[in-house]
């Protein structure tokens, strides 16, 4: 397995969902779970340990809230963790931003922006792919198709904003 995927309540797989499809379009191997830092400690310390033995690489822990989770998935283990904070309300993330962000030194975890699954999932992608040539591979031609698209949607504007202008001018 590649990378372990822990999310606090299965409310989080509204926003996580985007990452587990973008990792599986890449052919990495995961496991995912729903453990609460809080009301399951011991079941996040009993998923990490699971995912030591079948070899996780990465942990991606997405929380909102007190969102605690993270650092929680980090103090168990010595791989990369990455946070995803997710907005909740009544203060819609930055609660679960800096609950993620502000770890003590010495238990690291890289943080994403609030929902951030998308990137959460690249970032892991990119840390296999400095040993996975196929993760590589996927990688880049994910950047080239991101290019396509910005360069389509810019033609689009230019063409929009020219036939605006003749219009007016018409």
């Amino acid at each position: 397995m590649d990378v372990a995927i822990i999310m606090g309540s299965d409310s989080d797989w509204g926003v996580m969902k985007k990452a587990v499809e973008l990792l599986h379009s890449f052919g990495v191997e995961l496991e995912l779970t729903v453990a609460s830092a809080h009301r399951t400690p011991q079941r996040v310390k009993a998923f990490v340990e699971e995912c030591h033995e079948k070899d996780a690489k990465i942990f991606i822990a997405a929380a909102g809230c007190a969102a605690h989770l993270a650092g929680v998935v980090a103090a168990y283990t010595t791989r990369p963790v990455i946070g995803v904070p997710i907005a909740a309300e009544p203060l819609r993330g930055w609660d679960s931003l800096l609950s993620t962000v502000q770890m003590p030194g010495g238990i690291p975890v890289a943080t994403m922006g609030i929902n951030g699954a998308k990137n959460a999932a690249l970032f892991a992608a990119e840390i296999l792919a400095i040993s996975d040539e196929k993760v590589k591979q996927k990688l880049d031609e994910y950047r080239k198709n991101m290019v396509q698209e910005v360069e389509r949607k810019a033609d689009y504007v230019k063409r929009s904003f020219s036939e605006t202008m003749k219009n007016k001018l018409d």
